[in-house]
């Protein structure tokens, strides 16, 4: 099994330049990102966040993710290691707490350019290509729209007290408390879900523990999608004419309305990616990286990752 591990490349606007922040760690005398090794049963995401605020005393949420990288570590084992590209804004530097210790001995806001001859590994520099790409493309600032299936629910077949009541599994139920963190490692401001105790049940641990707005809709339900597919992207519409991070919770049957929209507003290449989101399972959830529609424009989707609960059935 390889080593998995967790990290991102912080970057930010200083005058109009973009500067990354590269840190130090004396113990090896390398420059890189921040990152480091998942604890046991955490999820990638989570993983991610936490080490950067360990490691640079920053408290962040995700931005669209750049790639995984595999290398060798000793005894010939393989490293995989996840990376996001992360926005901090003078809100964030403002209350950052960085100490150094014997992990890292000091942090660098620096210029793009001086990152380069500054670090230690090829990969590293591979990664801020991609980060330089998606500048290029002006696809750096983005919101998050999740489209969250709900968790595993109890069998149609074992519950006769309506579809509206049907509850979720003890399985279902710790899927929704795992999935509050991953849910937190980005940037939500409002839960939209179907009020179907199944959905609300999924989200109800993320709410409770966050300051999110929550909304109901039974248009996200599968009798209001099946009634009314209409209705139903008119919601979608709405959260994504927000502008603001959302969760949207639905039901299996939903799921093609939504990302048959979803998929119109993305390039080719990540068309395949979007329709799978038409099988999410239980528990699954599709975070669509988008581009806020300026006046005369239509939103755009740039990046698209797709995570589930690192727990077992």
């Amino acid at each position: 099994m390889p080593v998995v591990a967790a990290g991102a490349i912080l970057w930010r606007l200083k005058s109009g330049e973009l500067e990354v922040l590269v840190i130090h760690r004396g113990r090896y005398d390398d420059y890189s990102w921040p990152k480091g090794k998942l604890d046991a049963g955490e999820h990638v995401t989570t993983a991610a966040v936490r080490e950067i605020r360990e490691e640079t005393g920053l408290k962040v949420k995700l931005g669209p993710f750049l790639r995984r990288v595999e290398y060798k570590i000793e005894n010939d084992r393989n490293k995989h290691v996840y990376y996001w590209c992360v926005e901090v804004t003078d809100k964030i530097l403002a209350k950052q707490k960085f100490k150094p210790d014997d992990e890292v001995s000091n942090i660098e806001w620096m210029p793009v350019a001086a990152a380069k001859t500054k670090l230690s590994y090829a990969y590293d520099i591979d990664l801020l290509d991609d980060l330089e790409a998606l500048v290029r493309d002006k696809s750096l600032e983005t919101m998050p729209l999740i489209v969250l299936r709900h968790a595993k629910a109890v069998s149609r077949e074992d519950f006769k007290h309506g579809e509206a009541k049907r509850p979720l599994t003890g399985f279902g139920s710790l899927q929704a408390v795992a999935l509050r963190p991953m849910l937190a490692a980005f940037a939500v401001k409002n839960v939209v879900t179907s009020p179907w105790r199944r959905c609300f049940d999924t989200v109800s641990p993320f709410v409770a523990r966050h300051k999110v707005r929550l909304i109901e809709q039974m248009n996200l339900t599968e009798r209001g999608n099946k009634q009314g597919p209409q209705r139903t992207l008119k919601v979608l519409e709405t959260i994504i004419e927000s502008g603001k991070g959302t969760v949207l919770c639905s039901h299996r049957p939903a799921l093609p309305t939504i990302f048959d929209r979803l998929v119109k507003l993305a390039p080719a290449q990540l068309a395949e990616k979007i329709e799978a989101g038409k099988s999410l399972r239980p528990g699954e959830f599709m975070v669509l990286h988008m581009i806020r529609a300026a006046k005369g424009t239509s939103p755009r989707i740039v990046a698209v990752e797709t995570h589930y609960p690192p727990i077992e059935d």
